[in-house]
């Protein structure tokens, strides 16, 4: 297996400006494989659902090249469910309600055909399911790894115990203030690298992001788009990129972590202009291509 992400999988209700939706496909682990099979292949997703999840979603992940052998069905609950309001200015989410349903005893199983997985994706969850993640893969070549400032403030010691474990963490500007104490985000990447992980991704939404590895640092904006539609997800298709652009030229070095976050960028910049992950279902590899020049014409500069 070439990437497997563990995350969740959601029914999503989301009020814009623009629309309304309810019942939408969304969750960590959908955006993440969604993005990351644009990159490489094969890809896994390890996740629960409830007795209520469409099994046209299921089948709408599977169609796209997922491999979905490790979303279970826990017939007793119901799926994991989030309700979010975006004003105007997208940047600023009001949650309107967070169901956890199954997820609250997701005890996660990874298939043995997974576990040999080189890039390994730790969506947002607990960290102890992360952990147990972590427990039962083999050796991926790298562990990237998500989390928010809930589990910052109420699972801080077992947050440190993984970050001893994880290659990368990304999180966005302040989610790193708030874990390193720093309210300057060099001084606050140099002791969160220190926590762990040495590869650190900054996010900063709509500003871009940055990257420290080695003794590099990258600061790259995101893809400016007219019209952003829905936010919901695109820090998660970040990461589907990231994680799919190193698995597919199978380097760790700071060139390659560069290119995948430009390709993490790009991805993002597609998943915002519609609702949900409606834009990463017919994407074409093109269409990637041409917005990465684009891209890399926006961030040139002359010598």
């Amino acid at each position: 297996m070439s990437l497997v992400a563990v995350g969740t999988v959601a029914i999503d209700h989301i009020e814009t400006p623009h629309r309304t939706v309810a019942g939408m496909l969304g969750g960590s682990a959908t955006y993440i494989t969604l993005a990351a099979r644009y990159l490489t292949d094969p890809v896994g997703l390890v996740a629960v659902v409830g007795r209520d999840f469409p099994a046209a979603y299921k089948a709408l992940i599977k169609g796209k090249g997922v491999d979905v052998s490790g979303l279970v069905t826990d017939p007793d609950g119901k799926t994991f469910a989030w309700g979010g309001r975006y004003g105007d200015d997208v940047n600023e989410r009001q949650t309107l309600y967070t169901d956890l349903n199954v997820l609250a005893g997701f005890e996660p199983v990874v298939p043995d055909a997974f576990r040999s997985g080189r890039v390994l994706c730790l969506g947002n969850l607990d960290p102890g399911i992360q952990h147990a993640v972590l427990d039962q893969m083999e050796r991926p070549e790298l562990v990237l790894c998500d989390t928010m400032n809930y589990w910052i403030e109420n699972a801080g010691e077992s947050l440190a115990r993984l970050l001893r474990r994880v290659d990368c963490l990304m999180i966005n500007d302040s989610e790193a203030r708030q874990l390193s104490g720093e309210s300057n985000l060099l001084a606050a990447a140099r002791r969160i690298r220190f926590m762990g992980p040495q590869i650190l991704v900054v996010k900063k939404g709509e500003h871009g992001a940055m990257l420290f590895v080695d003794d590099a640092l990258l600061v790259l904006p995101a893809f400016p788009v007219e019209a952003v539609q829905d936010p919901t997800g695109a820090g998660d298709i970040f990461m589907g990129g990231f994680a799919g652009s190193v698995a597919r030229e199978n380097r760790m070095d700071a060139e390659a972590l560069k290119r995948a976050v430009a390709y993490g960028s790009v991805l993002a910049s597609f998943g915002v202009e519609r609702f949900g992950p409606e834009r990463l279902l017919d994407l074409t590899h093109d269409a990637i291509e041409d917005r990465l020049r684009k891209y890399r014409s926006v961030v040139a500069f002359p010598r």
